[in-house]
């Protein structure tokens, strides 16, 4: 039944919205017209859909997990440098909160073909340049997308850890989106800080690409490294000092102005990496991954624990920070890592590569040339959310 612009159904209201998988995590996407236009109505109506809070999302379409309670609103470009506007946000599982301070490079991957196939962005074989407008950062971001018979390809031979199979490959290049939450590639001004929790000291580099990453070495905090992210999570001990670590450096840079809020204020912004030189490891799939394959170990945590890949925004922060002379990341990378263009990272489920270049000023200070990393996505369904009535009102 059509009441008005709104289609219902007996005591609910029909939100057409896609489920979309952009690298390894999956997002719902809704255009912005098919949503309230008050906020606090329209994360209402979101929160439903999704089911939170609730661990299980069992009465929503969320996945229950951090990679999989993702959200990706959608409309016309805003901004003339711009085809498409994408707002990301983070979906909680556990209280009514869906955090917009950040980007998501993985569900960024989805934007171009959800585009494309929505008629946002008119496709030109074989290859489609999307320009995406970051309404989270203000920042373009770029997709290339493989485009055939007038659709985003869905096939190829592009292999990503953490996705089983193969498909089309899309370039993302991240090169303009550098300071992006802060303004600036160094947001605490140093290539290095000391952070002080409970008494100890923590050396970190923070980096501003993509989103606010903050990379500490995982033996500091008494860690192989190669951990997988249960093992991680289950250390109340170390996740509490990494929480530390994290808001001492979110109240540092102006992100809060009491490091003890950060947990709830910005759960999802800024990014916390441990990291460590390459070493032969089981990653979180069994599979043996063989240290000469690969530049960087790195865990991921973000919401309050670690996850099971690693986010694209990481991965073009990462390459950044390579890039960085006296950086936390460049003491780690070996004589020829520093020397390459390809820098490739191990995560829980395999590895992922990032194309970084970059030039140095006369103060040795780093110009980003190129920053890209490959990517697949695939529109997985098309329908409508039934939200009821009684959320509504």
């Amino acid at each position: 039944v059509k009441k008005g612009a709104k289609i219902m159904y007996g005591e609910s209201e029909m939100i057409k919205c896609s489920i979309v998988r952009g690298g390894t995590s999956k997002a719902i996407f809704i255009m912005k017209n098919e949503l309230p236009a008050d906020p606090i109505l329209r994360d209402k109506v979101i929160l439903a859909i999704f089911g939170s809070p609730d661990l299980r999302q069992i009465n929503g379409l969320g996945g229950a997990d951090i990679t999989t309670s993702k959200l990706a609103i959608i409309s016309p470009a805003t901004i003339p440098e711009a085809d498409v506007d994408y707002t990301f946000g983070q979906v909680s599982m556990e209280k009514p909160f869906i955090d917009y301070g950040g980007n998501c490079g993985n569900i960024s991957s989805g934007v171009g073909p959800y585009a494309i196939d929505n008629g946002l962005v008119t496709p030109v074989e074989s290859v489609t340049t999307v320009k995406i407008h970051l309404t989270n950062s203000g920042n373009i971001l770029i997709a290339r997308v493989p485009v055939k018979n007038g659709k985003a390809a869905v096939e190829g031979d592009c292999v990503i850890g953490g996705v089983p199979g193969t498909g089309a490959r899309i370039e993302m290049d991240w090169s303009r989106v550098v300071g992006p939450i802060t303004g600036k590639l160094l947001p605490t001004g140093h290539v290095k800080d000391e952070i002080d929790v409970n008494g100890k000291k923590f050396t970190v580099s923070v980096v501003d690409v993509g989103n606010v990453v903050i990379y500490v070495n995982a033996h500091d905090l008494g860690l192989t490294g190669t951990e997988t992210p249960a093992q991680i999570n289950a250390d109340k001990q170390v996740l509490d000092t990494v929480e530390g670590i994290r808001g001492k450096v979110c109240q540092q840079i102006g992100l809060v102005a009491d490091w003890k809020d950060a947990r709830t204020a910005t759960p999802y912004q800024p990014f916390l990496a441990l990291v460590t030189k390459p070493v032969s490891y089981d990653a979180y799939t069994g599979q043996h991954v063989d240290e000469k394959s690969i530049d960087l170990v790195a865990r991921m945590y973000l919401m309050l624990s670690v996850v099971k890949a690693y986010p694209g925004t990481a991965t073009a922060c990462t390459g950044a920070a390579a890039r960085i002379k006296g950086s936390l990341i460049w003491d780690l990378l070996s004589d020829k890592a520093k020397n390459k263009d390809i820098l490739t990272i191990g995560h829980p489920t395999g590895t992922i590569s990032v194309n970084a270049v970059a030039e140095y000023n006369e103060k040795q200070e780093t110009i980003l040339k190129k920053l890209s990393f490959d990517r697949t996505a695939r529109i997985l369904m098309d329908g409508y959310a039934y939200v009821r009535n009684s959320v509504l009102k």
